[in-house]
């Protein structure tokens, strides 16, 4: 007689577990939080590297521990989104993330007819979108770049932002009520009272009545500067040395001088800590400190502003960019 198998475990629909905040995101609270035993597909990949942001962090919990809707704001490259994935990847939450340029429409989100075949005959059904899906499984739902979103677009999203959240689908007369494991988070460039700085060009104001409805709004601002050499030095092997530490060190200051001069309105694009990592694996590839800035950096930059960028080079590193040839560390 053969042995009998059992089906594999399915995963948990809802939290099925609690996790300590100090253990898991190493702050200083003795708070626990939900989360799922299993990974699925959905879960983003852990970066066991990652710094946590303390109120930033704070914030994102609370919105997966009570359901609170919670709004990221910070300028560009500072890891809003990453932040949310990262503590996602650590609840063992699915995380889906859409961007709100401005070519997703409403029929993107909430779904459309579409012509299929059933039974070699050419029939019309409903196909939902991303919005009406993710309301009916345990996923944390990201809106990046939300003060980039549509009006159409705009007054979707209000509607899952009430209490209940309810969506109502009035093409298939059906009100889809969201799953408990649902959260819903966004992250912005500004704070819904669109553009003042002409630094986000393609953003808008966001009707005060929604912004209401966002419960907790944080602000990530960029690292300091030694926790942000400590997280290169984590991410990047090959510095682990006095020489290597300094130019790291380094890179950061440069990294710093073009968000102050992009804050200041002096140029346009800004050096995130990806670019930071990025510049230093290039340097241990070309082994040429001056030209693995140039093709990680400056060549994406208008060409009017990179004289002032390599200014910022030469005032961390004291050598002219063109002339620059620093040995990567062994």
């Amino acid at each position: 007689m053969s042995k009998r198998t059992e089906p594999p475990a399915q995963p948990s629909s809802t939290p099925d577990k609690q996790v300590s905040v100090r253990e898991t995101f190493g702050l200083d609270s003795d708070m626990t939080v939900p989360a799922f035993a299993e990974r699925t597909e959905y879960v983003p990949d852990l970066d066991p590297a990652y710094r946590f942001d303390h109120d930033t962090t704070l914030a994102i919990l609370a919105g997966f521990s009570h359901n609170r809707r919670v709004m990221v704001q910070g300028y560009h490259g500072t890891g809003k989104s990453t932040h949310i994935e990262q503590v996602a990847a650590r609840l063992n939450w699915p995380c889906l993330r859409i961007n709100l340029d401005s070519h997703i429409s409403r029929i993107d989100l909430i779904g459309k007819d579409a012509i299929v075949l059933r039974e070699g005959q050419q029939v019309t059904e409903f196909r939902e979108g991303l919005l009406p899906w993710a309301l009916q499984h345990p996923v944390a739902l990201v809106f990046d770049e939300y003060d980039a979103g549509r009006p159409d677009v705009m007054f979707v999203i209000q509607r899952v932002l009430e209490v209940d959240g309810k969506l109502t689908l009035l093409d298939q007369n059906k009100i889809i009520r969201p799953h408990p494991a649902f959260r819903l988070f966004a992250t912005t460039n500004t704070i819904g009272l669109g553009d003042t700085t002409g630094l986000y060009h393609g953003t808008q104001q966001i009707n005060q009545g929604q912004m209401d409805r966002w419960n907790i709004v944080a602000t990530l601002n960029y690292l300091k500067h030694d926790a942000e050499t400590n997280i290169v030095l984590a991410k990047v092997k090959g510095y682990n040395t006095p020489e290597g530490k300094k130019i790291i060190s380094s890179m950061v200051d440069v990294a710093d001088l073009t968000r102050a001069g992009f804050m200041a309105g002096d140029i346009s694009t800004v050096m995130s800590p990806r670019t930071v990592i990025s510049w230093a694996d290039n340097n241990l590839i070309f082994k040429d400190l001056g030209y693995a800035f140039r093709v990680t950096f400056l060549n994406k930059c208008d060409e009017t502003e990179r004289p002032i960028i390599a200014e910022y080079y030469q005032r961390c590193f004291g050598e002219d960019i063109a002339g620059a040839a620093v040995e990567a560390v062994a």
